[in-house]
């Protein structure tokens, strides 16, 4: 077996509650909860609710219902980013006060034609931080980091990010700037996720330089596809996790992630469906691409 061996691994599972749990999201899940229990570490469930406009009602519940349903049991007490908005604005307040961080007053009309890189035009404006979004001065600098799946990953921050957004112009809190430093305060030491945020991460490693704080070990799974080339997701052909059919998805996620669960385990529970993944997970085996035949998506 490949996976890392570490008594003080401590890995998490954040989804947004911004819809039920589905297919996709259970590989996520899947594959942090047995990368940490394989090594006997810590899983920490995390409910990212940065946005509450996009949130749907009664999510958040649905979505720990479908994890007990599923057989995954977590540490400690969930967290809610929403509790978190004065750790937020003690860094964010500090990184302006210091000249890290500048308000800008661009619309998206005028960062249109830039194709979501930033050309700097509030960088030396001195605007104030009412109806103004907070952005982070970045380097012309290449970040780079090995991915434990996906291999080497590089990318300029200067020229392929630009400046980028850590506060809202609404006044919410950006994903990168919040997962940066809950991470830390949780002491997250291995980050598994979707490849969705692989582009993130260079953003996010640079924070980590910034504020001085600890960098993870990473490992994005493979986003799923389907044969037409969308993505599985929550607002294309994802239906919700059916408690009832809780085996035969985790038997179909695991063999997504490249495993071959033993035929005995059809008829068994959740848990021991788990139980069997924790014994025989084996990060090297995930494949770095997916496509689901159509008969899987029904």
């Amino acid at each position: 077996m490949t996976a890392i061996s570490s008594p003080t691994y401590i890995g998490r599972f954040a989804p947004t509650p911004s819809g039920h749990l589905h297919f996709g999201s259970l590989v996520a899940a899947l594959a942090s909860y047995l990368d940490a229990r394989s090594v006997g570490g810590r899983w920490l469930v995390r409910m990212e609710d940065l946005d509450p406009p996009r949130e749907e009602p009664g999510a958040q519940a649905a979505i720990l219902k479908a994890l007990e349903s599923y057989g995954f049991e977590w540490d400690g007490e969930m967290v809610r980013q929403s509790d978190r908005h004065a750790a937020y604005a003690d860094v964010l307040n500090r990184l302006f006060s210091q000249g890290l961080a500048y308000a800008c007053t661009c619309s998206r009309k005028q960062l249109e034609p830039y194709h979501g890189i930033y050309p700097g035009f509030c960088r030396n404006a001195g605007h104030g931080t009412e109806n103004a979004a907070i952005r982070v001065r970045v380097p012309e600098l290449e970040y780079h980091f090995i991915d434990r799946v996906q291999g080497e990953f590089r990318q300029h921050l200067g020229r392929e990010v630009g400046d980028f957004v850590i506060r809202r112009r609404d006044g919410l809190y950006a994903y990168q700037l919040a997962v940066v430093l809950d991470d830390a305060w949780q002491g997250i030491t291995d980050i598994v996720r979707g490849a969705d945020l692989l582009d993130s991460t260079p953003r996010q490693l640079y924070l980590q330089e910034l504020l001085g704080l600890p960098q993870p070990r990473y490992l994005h799974i493979p986003l799923i596809t389907q044969p037409d080339g969308h993505k599985l997701g929550k607002s294309y052909r994802s239906p919700p996790l059916a408690e009832d059919q809780a085996t035969s998805l985790l038997l179909r996620a695991l063999r997504a992630l490249g495993h071959n669960p033993v035929i005995e385990l059809n008829d068994a529970t959740p848990r021991e469906v788990l139980n069997w993944g924790i014994a025989h997970w084996d990060a090297s085996l995930i494949p770095r691409t997916l496509t689901l035949p159509e008969a899987q998506l029904q």
